[in-house]
């Protein structure tokens, strides 16, 4: 994953940028039925980073509320000006992780997805990909996740436990 470090993107209209400076986590292809209709797509396509990794370099997002299917919410970062939704937090961990929408990135075919998730709702003209795991709902971070990524993530925990207790939800 090294090749995917410095990755950058931005927005429609040229106001935002920003780079990734590690490789991502994980790239996650999501089906649900939400992130079909906030993208007005098929499917999202995300790659999760921690927030510390991910630097404006032109322009600053708005972060805008929007429900979810948990009921907690998320932030998404859309330019100011042309509205492209950037990235995600979601109210799992807050402004911690960030998931980048892939399609964003000025070379979206450098991070393909690891996992297809919440297939239950993928639309039945999308084929799935034989060489890539999917799942119905979600998967077994534990088992599917490269060691290094479970340890960037182990890292982060107690800043999430944090934030989730500031907040009143229950821990991971």
């Amino acid at each position: 994953m090294t090749d995917l470090e410095d990755l950058t993107g931005g927005c429609d209209c040229g106001q935002m940028r920003y780079r990734m400076h590690r490789a991502p986590m994980f790239v996650n292809c999501c089906h649900c039925s939400w992130c079909q209709r906030e993208t007005g797509s098929a499917f999202a396509v995300n790659a999760m980073i921690e927030t510390d990794e991910l630097t404006c370099t032109a322009g600053t997002p708005d972060l805008v509320e929007t429900p979810s299917e948990s009921g907690l919410g998320q932030q998404i970062a859309r330019c100011p000006h042309c509205r492209v939704a950037l990235w995600s937090h979601y109210a799992s961990a807050g402004p911690i992780i960030a998931f980048v929408r892939v399609g964003t990135l000025d070379a979206p075919e450098r991070c393909p997805p690891d996992a297809h998730i919440f297939t239950r709702s993928r639309l039945p003209w999308v084929p799935l990909p034989a060489d890539v795991p999917a799942f119905e709902i979600f998967y077994e971070r534990e088992k599917l996740w490269p060691a290094a990524s479970l340890a960037r993530r182990a890292a982060l925990l107690p800043r999430i436990a944090a934030y989730r207790a500031q907040r009143g939800l229950p821990p991971l």
